[in-house]
């Protein structure tokens, strides 16, 4: 699992079943898909600054799901 330096306490990425995600505490909260960092769902004020750095720190374009 990598962590990231900002956020290393609570920010990963986790390889599951031939995806990788973004981790959040413990729950996925975005997939890398290409070049793409696909949100999953609406989250909490600190769960979204980490996805937004996670995809910055990645060079990803965020994707919100709907």
């Amino acid at each position: 699992m990598q962590k990231f330096k900002k956020y290393k306490e609570n920010l990963s990425l986790d390889y599951y079943d031939g995806q990788t995600f973004v981790k959040s505490y413990d729950t996925h909260v975005a997939m890398i898909d290409g070049d793409k960092l696909i949100q999953l769902g609406w989250w909490s004020v600190t769960t979204q600054k980490h996805i937004n750095y996670a995809s910055k720190e990645l060079n990803l374009t965020l994707v919100k799901s709907n």
